[in-house]
């Protein structure tokens, strides 16, 4: 894909939004002492093309009826979530590090006591069937929102995945996406050890999704999977294997389940905002 100056620029601003998204994760992280700082980052790049680029959207009016949708399915994740909410103005940067504090409505897991939330999120396998609900209430209603969801590679095991899945073909929704955020790892191991899921392309694709593969950490093949959307003449849901890194950007947690979930010491913090700080010149 060439790029002219415009979009040249808009890629560039969005690399170093997701930058910033992954090192307010770490520093939110660090400072609760608790997290899922791995599956966060791996996402950060298709969460700041969606709440940067492409989601319509409203910080004054968060209840927007006309705003897209979005579901963050692998609740773990939320991280990386607040920190693009907080960064697009739905409240204030600081609300960060209070991350699983008590009093905060920033919890371990999306709630829709934080503004901006959809949809509430922990029980892995949920969220695109919540997806499904949102998508079908807006075309019932004549609206033409975007329902966009991220699952992640844990949660292609569970079987409410796939009677979402039936569903969305079923009632033709054509304006859901879902986003596999297909880092290859989850909890306790690598997925091919544990139940592959390499197959998702061809399942969805059996199961009337139409499905496309993407490198989720390149800005520029994100952004054009989004422009794609505005001339979709497809009724099938759209389903994106999205290829990515666990714990992407900071050099010891890439690659590893270690760092599914666990906090970065303080000479790791200190590493990984190096490391962070860097990717974004």
């Amino acid at each position: 894909m060439i790029l002219g100056g415009y979009m040249e620029e808009v890629v560039k601003k969005l690399k170093s939004m997701a930058a910033q998204l992954r090192i307010d994760t770490i520093n939110a992280v660090h400072h609760a002492k608790s997290g899922h700082p791995g599956g966060s980052l791996s996402a950060a790049d298709i969460i700041a093309a969606l709440y940067f680029y492409k989601m319509r959207v409203n910080p004054a009016e968060p209840d927007w009826d006309d705003r897209d949708r979005f579901v963050l399915s692998k609740g773990h994740a939320a991280p990386i979530l607040y920190a693009a909410l907080a960064r697009r103005g739905f409240f204030y940067i600081d609300e960060l590090y209070k991350l699983r504090h008590v009093s905060s409505f920033l919890q371990g897991a999306p709630s829709l006591n934080t503004p901006g939330i959809d949809m509430t999120a922990g029980p892995l396998g949920q969220g695109l069937s919540a997806a499904v609900g949102i998508s079908l209430a807006g075309k019932y209603k004549k609206k033409n929102y975007n329902t966009f969801v991220i699952i992640g590679d844990g949660e292609m095991q569970e079987g409410q995945i796939w009677e979402a899945a039936m569903a969305a073909a079923k009632f033709k929704l054509s304006r859901l996406v879902c986003f596999l955020d297909h880092n290859k790892i989850q909890m306790c191991g690598r997925i091919d050890d544990i139940m592959p899921v390499d197959c998702a392309r061809d399942k969805m694709s059996a199961f009337g999704w139409e499905v496309k593969e993407i490198n989720g950490h390149n800005m520029i093949e994100i952004v054009s999977l989004l422009d794609s959307l505005d001339t979709r003449t497809d009724q099938r849901p759209l389903f994106v294997v999205a290829h990515t890194v666990k714990g992407k950007g900071v050099s010891y947690m890439e690659d590893t389940f270690a760092w599914h979930g666990g906090v970065p010491n303080d000479e790791q913090y200190a590493i990984a905002l190096k490391e962070l700080e860097e990717s974004k010149k």
